[in-house]
């Protein structure tokens, strides 16, 4: 029996690729096992997936002031000593990390066990967890191009991001009935990120009345972020969040507007959306969704639209162009390269596990 330690968490981007992993491993006859932070969003995603879970201590590392600065290091400390504890119970014979904060005391108690650990980064440039990783891993998978240049040659691996397969397989019709939409018009979904936006949200309210003259509109608007007064709105479907029938609603969903997270946009390439990247300003992030939009922007997957310049006039002229040349935007993503993400990273991991 091969064993396996999953980790990553903090946002549902460090765990969903994980997520896509299960069903290959389990194929390969891994016993699988998850490391993650006592209250965050993987330990609710991994208990879905009935996969054994462990939470530790887990402190976030900043690169601003913050008086937790000063107390996370010890939660970081007190996180490894656990992470080492089960590593020693569990004895995996690979560790695979998504990163996000929790996973750095993983990652560095597997090097002190003499565990071979193998860490993925979805954006362009490393994050800071993975940058802490790196010299503790012995393979570095990434999912663009332009990342193999800012990691260590000899660990790099360009594997692009490992993507559910049941997402490959909705069913459109279920999808519109979900919605309780007609099969006569398009269909725009918007997707916030995991927590929503509420700048989007606002936007597109607005321009409902104009865009229902043409689309129907799914709208993934976030935890907490429903207005309830546009309930029984026809042809208007707002959700917090998308769960097991989020496959249905992409299949029904002829144009996308998206954050410009790493997985979320593979997502968008996987399944031939034609699509609008409104990524994260760098006042409010570390600027790696503007990197990953303006990736695909140049490789002519999608349209970009920086938060800066975004208002409702904006907006409106972008998607009735993004409408107007869709077949474009669907013929570059037919003919890109995109890898086979998740026989390449299980490929890597076994290869590991066999070498330990």
């Amino acid at each position: 029996m091969k064993r396996i330690v999953l980790t990553g968490g903090g946002t549902a981007g460090h765990v969903t690729p994980n997520i896509a992993l299960l069903p290959r491993l389990k194929e390969l006859g891994y016993e699988i096992h998850y490391i993650g932070s006592h209250d965050g969003i993987e330990r609710s995603l991994m208990e879905q997936c009935h996969i054994p879970y462990y939470g530790i201590s887990s402190g976030k590392l900043r690169r601003y002031f913050d008086w937790k600065n000063f107390s996370d290091p010890f939660k970081v400390l007190k996180g490894y000593g656990q992470a080492r504890s089960l590593l020693r119970k569990l004895k995996p014979n690979v560790v695979f990390s998504k990163g996000g904060f929790v996973s750095v005391p993983v990652v560095m108690a597997a090097k002190h066990r003499k565990i071979p650990a193998i860490i993925h980064e979805s954006d362009i440039t490393p994050g800071l967890a993975n940058k802490l990783a790196i010299p503790h891993a012995c393979k570095v998978c990434c999912n663009f191009p332009e990342t193999l240049k800012y990691l260590p040659a000899d660990k790099a691996v360009l594997t692009g991001s490992p993507i559910r397969q049941e997402l490959l397989r909705g069913n459109r019709q279920k999808g519109l009935a979900y919605c309780h939409f007609t099969s006569s018009k398009p269909v725009i979904m918007i997707i916030g990120g995991s927590s929503g936006s509420q700048f989007i949200n606002e936007i597109i309210r607005k321009l409902l009345p104009e865009l229902l003259k043409t689309f129907q509109v799914l709208h993934l608007c976030g935890k907490g972020n429903l207005d309830d007064a546009l309930n029984n709105t026809a042809g208007y479907q707002q959700l917090e969040y998308a769960n097991q029938e989020l496959s249905d609603l992409f299949a029904a969903s002829d144009i996308v507007i998206s954050r410009a997270g790493a997985n979320a946009i593979c997502e968008l390439l996987a399944l031939r959306k034609p699509n609008i990247l409104i990524p994260l300003s760098a006042h409010a992030s570390r600027g790696d969704q503007i990197l990953n939009a303006r990736s695909f922007e140049s490789q002519g997957y999608s349209m970009v639209i920086e938060e800066e310049k975004l208002d409702d006039v904006v907006m409106m002229d972008k998607i009735k162009k993004l409408w107007n040349q869709r077949s474009h935007y669907i013929h570059a993503m037919e003919n890109s390269k995109q890898l086979n993400s998740v026989e390449t990273v299980v490929r890597l991991i076994d290869d590991a596990a066999k070498k330990s």
